[in-house]
C-alpha cells in the first residue's frame, strides 16, 4: 500500500522542534495548559496539535474516497448531497392507537422515518395480562401482544413509503412476523418494504440484559431472520447489529465498536453455515450506535468502524459484493448524558451529538427529548428533538460536503487509533475462544462495568465535568416540568382487544401451529420464521409462542463474575 508521502519530513520535524522551543515553550511560561495530559473520553491521549507527521503512515487507501472501500469517508459516494439522513424520531407508548397518533403527529412535522419503542412486557415475551405485566403495560413503550395490536399502531401508514425500526430483542422475531402478515393483509410488496428490527441479542447478554431464551437458541433465531429475509425481503435489515446499549451499560466508545463488531463476527459465521453466501444477505445487515459528547471521537470512531467492517467483510469472510462491506447505521444520541439538573441544556448537548454524527456520516438518527431523563418524550420535546435534526440539514450546510472534516491530521490519526484498537480487541476475543464462549464467562460484561464504574468516579470527584451536575451547579433550582403522562386505561384497553382475539380466533387451529412449532424448533437446521408467520396469521400471541418455546430451551440466568 502507498503512505501519505511528504516531501522534506526531516525539515518539518526541525520546525516543530523549532515551534516548541520558541513559541510553545515562550508561551507556557506566561500561561499553563490546563492539564499536564489530555485524553479524549475514551481514553486515548491527544496532543497538544497534530501534522502531516501524524498520518505518514496512514496507508492512503485507508482514507480513499466516499463510496470506495474501505468506506472511511461514508458509505455512499454523494452522501447527504442526494438526500438527507432518515430522521427516525423513535416513540411507543400505550396501546397501538396511543402510538399511531404519534406517529402521524411526528410525520406531519418532517420525520421521515418511523422508530418504535415497546413496553417491557413485549420485550420480554410476556402478554399483557401474564402477572408479570402487571403496572408494565405500555408504560415504557407500546404494547403489543397479537396481530390486531400492529395493526392499530400502523393504521393509515403506508408501509411502503416509509421505513419502520422496531427496537425489540428476544422476541424480535416475532413481531417481525406480525409486520409481514400486516403487510400480506395491506397487499403491500414485501420486496418494497424497508427498515429493521433491531435482533441483536448478544449484545442483551453482554449489556442490556433483555433476554429470554439461553444463548444457542437465541442465536438461532436471529441466523433464521436473517436468512428468511434475505430470499423474502430484499430492501428489508434483518438486524440492526447494536453498540448503542453497549455504551448506555458504561462502555468505553473503543468497545462499544469493537465488541459490536465481535457480535457482527458470530453473526455471519452463523449464517454462512446454512449454505447462504455472505454476498446473499451482507448487504442487508445495519448498525446501531450512540453519539457521545466527545465530538472528534465519535466521529473518529464511526469512521473508524466503517474501515474495519469493510476489512473484516472481505478479508475473513470473502465478500466480493461492494455492498457486503459498506456499513450503514442509525445513531442516537447519548441518553445517558442527559440529566435533570437544568434540564433545558439537554437541548445543547443533543444538537452537538446529533452534528457529531451527521460529520461521522450516519444514515438514520434519533435525537433525544430535553425531558427523557424524567419521562417518555412529551410531543413539545419531540418537535424541538426533530427540528435540531432539521436545522442541521436546512441551515448549517454541513451536509453539502461528503465528509468535511476528511483529511484533518487529529482526525486521521485518531480513525487510525481507533481502528488499530477495534482489531485488537477482536483478535483478543479469537485467541480466547470467540464471543459466546465470553459472554458466557461475563468477559464483555466485566470490561462494560469497570470502564463504568471507573467514569462514576470520574464524575463524582468532577474529573469528567457533567454542566449542571457537578459544576455550574444550581442548588436551589426548582424543576417545573411537564412530563407524558401515563394513560391508567391502558391495560384495560389492551387486555381487553387480547382476550377479543382468543375468542374469535380458531383455538383449535392455534393449538395445532404450536405443536408444530415445537417441532420446528427441535430441527436446528429448520426455519423457524414460516411457523411463525402461519401462528400470527392464525392470532396467536406473542405469550402463546414464547411460553411454549420456554418449555423446549428453557430459560436464560446469568452468572455473574466480581
Amino acid at each position: 500500500m502507498s503512505k501519505i508521502e511528504l516531501d522534506d519530513p526531516e525539515t518539518l520535524q526541525n520546525e516543530i522542534r523549532d515551534w516548541e522551543q520558541r513559541e510553545v515553550k515562550s508561551f507556557l511560561g506566561k500561561q499553563k495548559e490546563r492539564k499536564d495530559q489530555f485524553y479524549t473520553s475514551g481514553g486515548f491521549p491527544v496532543k497538544r496539535t497534530y501534522t502531516v507527521l501524524d498520518v505518514q503512515d496512514t496507508p492512503v487507501e485507508d482514507v480513499g474516497l466516499p463510496g470506495r472501500f474501505p468506506f472511511t469517508r461514508g458509505p455512499y459516494p454523494t452522501m447527504y448531497r442526494s438526500r438527507h439522513w432518515t430522521m427516525r424520531q423513535i416513540a411507543g407508548f400505550g396501546t397501538g392507537e396511543d402510538t399511531n397518533k404519534r406517529f402521524k403527529y411526528l410525520i406531519a412535522q418532517g420525520q421521515t422515518g418511523l422508530s418504535v419503542d415497546f413496553d417491557m412486557p413485549t420485550l420480554m415475551g410476556y402478554d399483557s395480562d401474564h402477572p408479570m405485566s402487571e403496572g408494565e403495560v405500555g408504560r415504557e413503550g407500546v404494547a403489543v401482544d397479537t396481530i390486531a395490536d400492529m395493526e392499530a399502531l400502523f393504521d393509515g401508514i403506508d408501509l411502503e413509503k416509509i421505513s419502520v425500526s422496531m427496537t425489540i430483542n428476544p422476541s424480535a422475531w416475532i413481531l417481525l412476523a406480525m409486520y409481514v402478515v400486516l403487510a400480506e393483509k395491506r397487499c403491500f410488496d414485501l420486496n418494497k418494504l424497508s427498515g429493521t428490527i433491531q435482533a441483536d441479542i448478544l449484545k442483551e447478554y453482554m449489556a442490556q440484559k433483555e433476554y429470554i431464551f439461553p444463548i444457542d437458541p437465541s442465536v438461532r433465531i436471529v441466523r433464521d431472520c436473517i436468512t428468511w429475509c434475505a430470499r423474502n425481503m430484499k430492501r428489508y435489515n434483518p438486524i440492526n447489529i447494536s453498540g448503542y446499549h453497549i455504551s448506555e451499560a458504561g462502555s468505553s466508545p473503543l468497545h462499544e465498536v469493537a465488541f459490536t463488531l465481535c457480535n457482527l463476527i458470530t453473526y455471519v459465521e452463523e449464517v454462512t453455515k446454512t449454505g447462504l453466501a455472505v454476498d446473499e444477505f451482507a448487504p442487508r445487515l445495519a448498525f446501531f450506535f450512540v453519539c457521545q459528547n466527545d465530538f472528534f471521537e465519535e466521529i473518529a470512531k464511526f469512521r473508524a468502524a466503517r474501515r474495519a467492517y469493510a476489512k473484516i467483510m472481505r478479508d475473513r469472510f470473502g465478500a466480493r459484493n461492494p455492498e457486503s462491506m459498506r456499513l450503514r447505521f442509525h445513531c442516537q444520541t447519548a441518553a445517558a448524558s442527559l440529566t435533570r439538573p437544568q434540564y433545558k441544556i439537554n437541548v445543547i448537548r443533543t444538537a452537538f451529538e446529533a452534528l457529531s454524527a451527521v460529520l461521522g456520516g450516519a444514515q438514520s438518527l434519533h435525537t433525544n427529548g430535553m425531558d427523557e431523563a424524567f419521562a417518555i418524550p412529551t410531543e413539545e420535546a419531540m418537535k424541538i428533538a426533530l427540528r435540531t435534526q432539521q436545522i442541521i440539514a436546512e441551515e448549517t450546510n454541513v451536509a453539502n460536503v461528503v465528509d468535511p472534516l476528511g483529511g484533518s491530521y487529529f482526525l486521521e490519526s485518531l480513525t487510525d487509533d481507533y481502528e488499530k484498537r477495534i482489531f485488537e480487541v477482536i483478535d483478543e476475543v479469537d485467541k480466547l475462544g470467540g464471543t459466546i464462549k465470553l459472554i458466557k464467562e461475563s468477559w464483555f460484561q466485566k470490561h462494560i462495568a469497570d470502564y463504568a464504574y471507573d467514569t462514576a468516579i470520574k464524575k463524582q470527584t468532577g474529573e469528567k465535568p457533567v454542566i449542571g451536575v457537578n459544576k455550574y451547579v444550581e442548588p436551589d433550582e426548582k424543576l417545573e416540568v411537564e412530563t407524558h403522562p401515563h394513560d391508567e386505561t391502558t391495560a384495560e384497553r389492551q387486555i381487553d382487544r387480547l382476550r377479543r382475539v382468543r375468542k374469535e380466533r380458531d383455538n383449535a387451529k392455534v393449538s395445532a401451529l404450536l405443536e408444530q412449532l415445537v417441532r420446528v424448533a427441535k430441527d436446528e437446521s429448520a426455519n423457524i420464521m414460516p411457523i411463525t408467520i402461519e401462528l400470527v396469521r392464525a392470532g396467536a400471541s406473542m405469550g402463546d409462542i414464547v411460553e411454549k418455546l420456554k418449555k423446549l430451551w428453557g430459560t436464560y440466568r446469568e452468572n455473574p463474575v466480581f
